[in-house]
Order: C-alpha cells, then structure tokens, then sequence
C-alpha cells in the first residue's frame, strides 16, 4: 500500500511539473536567466494562477491544512491523515476545475 502512495503522489506532483512548463528544463533555466533571454512564460502561470483566484485558495488552503502541494505529498507517503485529506481535497479541486473548463470550452 505505501509504494501504490508514492506511485500516485509521484503521478500527481508529476502531472502538475509538466503541465506548469517545470518539467522542461530549458523554460526552466530560461525563467531563471534574467540577464540573458528570459523566458517570462512561467511567471505569466504564477500570475495567471493569482489573476483567478488560485493565490487565494493557496494560501488559505496552505494557512488552514499547514500544507502545501509538495509537502503534502510527502507527508502522504509518510502516512499522514492530515495529508491524506488535504491531498484528496487538492485532487477534487482539480478534477472540479478540468470539469468547469471543458463546459466553458464546450
């Protein structure tokens, strides 16, 4: 039962580094070079995320669970309860969001 934790958490965490751009190292080290040809596309995702409402629900989210996304992962696959709950919570939000946006789409 613990490795099928890690295996989910890791999928989870995974999904959410590649569809952000963080699991492409180049737009990584492009938003990281600030003297050279700054790549400003992951900082217009931070920014998309707080022009919805997604800092809002973050920060109350991290400040009510004393979580956020990537310590509660491990602290999921440490068998924590608290984690545990906070991390079905963030799943829900995401599967709510993935059907709100195909409705919008449709």
């Amino acid at each position: 039962m613990t490795q099928l934790t890690a295996l989910l958490a890791g999928l989870v965490f995974g999904l959410g580094l590649i569809v952000s751009g963080m699991a492409d190292p180049a737009k990584v080290l492009g938003f990281l070079d600030l003297a050279g040809a700054w790549d400003p596309s992951l900082a217009l995702v931070m920014a998309g995320a707080i022009a919805v409402g997604g800092g809002l629900l973050f920060g109350v989210g991290w400040g009510v669970a004393g979580f956020c996304p990537g310590p509660a992962l491990v602290a999921l696959g440490m068998g924590e309860t608290k984690a545990f709950v906070f991390v079905a919570a963030m799943l829900a939000g995401m599967g709510l969001y993935e059907v709100l946006e195909r409705r919008r789409r449709a």
